[in-house]
């Protein structure tokens, strides 16, 4: 890869990490548009990582606040809110731990072409679009089980 590869897709990741876009999609349309070389899934996870640093920057103070909690309820006491929500946070990353364990060479072989991205490009936006237009009830935080 080139200067101007590597920093079109940090550029493009960085912009669409947090829309709600397959930011990994984005990574591969350059590189077939532009007839580059796909950069390989060891460089998405890279770019993954650096968002996923300036997440946990951002939010250092809420998740020291999560840890500290989790690590009181390990200990049996009641941790209130933020342990909750760790232990919250924590199940609800475990289907996507297994799931890619599990898919990861179908999603290499198969996951990386123009027409899987299109077809759940439009299905999740479908999916989405329905989800929001349907929602009747707001929960706080504390709300959610």
């Amino acid at each position: 890869m080139d200067w101007l590869q590597i920093i079109s897709l940090a550029l493009i990741q960085g912009l669409t990490e947090f829309l709600p876009v397959s930011s990994s999609a984005h990574l591969i349309l350059p590189s077939q548009l532009l007839n580059w070389e796909d950069q390989g899934l060891a460089f998405d996870v890279g770019v993954h990582i650096g968002s996923l640093a300036a997440v946990m920057f951002y939010f250092r103070k809420d998740i020291w606040s999560m840890l500290k909690a989790w690590l009181v309820t390990c200990t049996g006491k009641s941790a209130g809110a933020d342990g909750k929500l760790a232990w919250l946070v924590i199940l609800a990353t475990l289907p996507a731990v297994f799931a890619g364990l599990m898919l990861s060479s179908l999603v290499d072989t198969y996951g990386r072409s123009i027409l899987v991205i299109a077809g759940t490009t439009l299905i999740f936006g479908g999916l989405l679009w329905w989800a929001d237009r349907n929602r009747t009830e707001q929960r706080q935080l504390t709300e959610i089980s």
